[in-house]
Protein backbone atom coordinates (compact mmCIF):
# COMPACT_ATOMS: atom_id res chain seq x y z
CA UNK A 1 0.00 0.00 0.00
CA UNK A 2 1.26 3.23 -1.18
CA UNK A 3 1.09 6.43 0.40
CA UNK A 4 -1.70 7.54 -2.69
CA UNK A 5 -3.98 5.18 -1.32
CA UNK A 6 -3.87 6.13 2.01
CA UNK A 7 -4.04 10.13 1.06
CA UNK A 8 -7.26 8.98 -1.09
CA UNK A 9 -8.91 7.02 1.35
CA UNK A 10 -8.15 10.59 3.74
CA UNK A 11 -9.87 12.89 0.90
CA UNK A 12 -12.74 10.61 0.36
CA UNK A 13 -13.78 10.79 4.52
CA UNK A 14 -13.00 14.35 4.61
CA UNK A 15 -15.08 15.05 1.49
CA UNK A 16 -17.81 12.90 3.20
CA UNK A 17 -17.41 15.13 6.29
CA UNK A 18 -17.74 18.30 3.99
CA UNK A 19 -21.21 16.77 2.62
CA UNK A 20 -22.57 15.98 6.16
CA UNK A 21 -21.88 19.68 7.30
CA UNK A 22 -23.20 20.73 4.41
CA UNK A 23 -26.38 19.36 4.89
CA UNK A 24 -26.66 19.83 7.93
CA UNK A 25 -26.07 23.84 8.05
CA UNK A 26 -28.03 23.70 4.86
CA UNK A 27 -24.78 24.99 2.49
CA UNK A 28 -24.98 24.71 -0.89
CA UNK A 29 -21.62 25.38 -1.38
CA UNK A 30 -20.44 23.36 1.46
CA UNK A 31 -22.23 20.17 -0.32
CA UNK A 32 -20.41 20.73 -3.95
CA UNK A 33 -17.08 21.17 -2.11
CA UNK A 34 -17.06 18.36 -0.42
CA UNK A 35 -18.35 15.92 -3.27
CA UNK A 36 -15.31 18.01 -4.99
CA UNK A 37 -12.48 16.75 -2.41
CA UNK A 38 -14.50 13.29 -2.20
CA UNK A 39 -14.32 12.76 -6.05
CA UNK A 40 -10.41 14.26 -5.63
CA UNK A 41 -9.81 11.28 -3.32
CA UNK A 42 -11.43 8.49 -5.65
CA UNK A 43 -9.13 9.43 -8.41
CA UNK A 44 -6.08 9.51 -6.50
CA UNK A 45 -6.95 6.24 -4.25
CA UNK A 46 -7.33 4.32 -7.94
CA UNK A 47 -4.06 5.85 -9.21
CA UNK A 48 -2.04 4.57 -6.30
CA UNK A 49 -4.13 1.04 -6.96
CA UNK A 50 -2.60 1.29 -10.38
CA UNK A 51 0.77 2.09 -9.11
CA UNK A 52 0.83 -1.10 -6.84
CA UNK A 53 -0.37 -3.07 -9.19
CA UNK A 54 2.40 -1.88 -12.20
CA UNK A 55 5.18 -2.09 -9.25
CA UNK A 56 3.77 -5.88 -8.91
CA UNK A 57 4.19 -6.24 -12.61
CA UNK A 58 7.94 -4.40 -12.17
CA UNK A 59 8.71 -7.08 -9.95
CA UNK A 60 7.49 -10.11 -11.06
CA UNK A 61 9.40 -9.13 -14.55
CA UNK A 62 12.61 -8.52 -12.99
CA UNK A 63 12.52 -12.00 -11.31
CA UNK A 64 11.39 -13.92 -14.44
CA UNK A 65 14.18 -12.31 -16.31
CA UNK A 66 17.02 -13.26 -13.68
Amino acid sequence: MNWDRIEGNWKQFKGSAKQKWGMLTDDKLGIAAGKCVSLSGRIQESNGIFRDVAEKQLAARQVSQK
